[in-house]
């Protein structure tokens, strides 16, 4: 894995240049149902490599308070901050995810899996500090790529869902995880949604 001055170099960069076709302006569909459906706002979510957080910003509009925004560039947190000015600046965390501490209900992933070079040993150390960040009983929750990774290949880089698994499954029991059927047109069909919870 690049070490993290590179990465934000990296990420600064492409924020800088607008070079961000992952950036949809809003929540993506499947998140916002999900969203949608919790009822306990007292939920410490975290947001690995957030970006520009829609997600986060649409949680606080609907009551979430302990919503927490990480992220290795402070650009897409100042940027979350101009649009949603109340949102806790403690909340705003820039970082490495894979350095991070703290214990949360809820992480929820969107397009960050993808963001790192897919070497076996990045993946398993993915699952194994996403397994850490939760609290028993805790939810890895949202939205992987699901089209083939090149080995060549640019970012985001990919995979399939029984490689995903082969990574997860150590670590959480999985409660579903299935081709979205909700995607925005420009990703439908290549898209995985999963629900999955803390071992131990």
């Amino acid at each position: 894995m690049k070490d993290k001055h590179s990465e934000n170099r990296y990420w600064t960069n492409r924020y800088q240049n607008e070079n961000t076709g992952w950036d949809i302006g809003y929540p993506s569909t499947p998140l916002k149902n999900y969203f949608d459906q919790l009822e306990d706002k007292t939920l410490k979510i975290l947001i690995p490599g957030a970006g520009n957080a829609y997600e986060a910003e649409y949680l606080f509009k609907q009551g979430f308070r302990s919503i927490h925004v990480l992220d290795i560039s402070t650009l897409p947190l100042e940027n979350l901050k101009k649009r949603s000015p109340n949102f806790p600046e403690e909340q705003l965390l820039s970082g490495d995810f894979f350095e991070h501490q703290g214990q949360y209900d809820l992480v929820l992933e969107q397009t960050f899996f993808c963001s790192f070079l897919p070497t076996p040993e990045n993946r398993k150390t993915y699952a194994k500090k996403m397994h850490q960040l939760l609290k028993p009983g805790g939810k890895l929750v949202g939205l992987w790529f699901n089209h083939p990774l090149v080995a060549d290949g640019n970012r985001p880089f990919g995979g399939d869902r029984n490689e995903y698994l082969s990574y997860l499954e150590a670590y959480f029991e999985t409660k579903t995880f299935t081709l979205c059927i909700n995607s925005i047109p420009p990703r439908a069909g290549n898209e995985l949604f999963g629900i999955f919870t803390k071992i131990g």
